[in-house]
């Protein structure tokens, strides 16, 4: 199935039937809050909501201060 025309629940399962039969919930729960940030990276990105890695660059120096 294409992950762009997966539900969430698709993706939530594909996810979770990756991991290792020993996995730990914990474990698994980490793999899930880590795909669904990738995602929304990837929505992110694709409505244009970024900035260059200059700006980024910047915006640290000044957390510095």
């Amino acid at each position: 199935m294409d992950t762009a025309s997966a539900t969430p629940k698709d993706q939530l399962r594909r996810v979770i039937d990756e991991q290792p039969d020993d996995s730990s919930f914990e474990e698994i729960l980490k793999e899930l809050a880590f795909a669904a940030m990738v995602e929304r990276g990837l929505a992110d990105s694709r409505a244009g909501r970024t900035i260059s890695h200059e700006e980024m660059r910047k915006t640290l120096e000044s957390w510095r201060r």
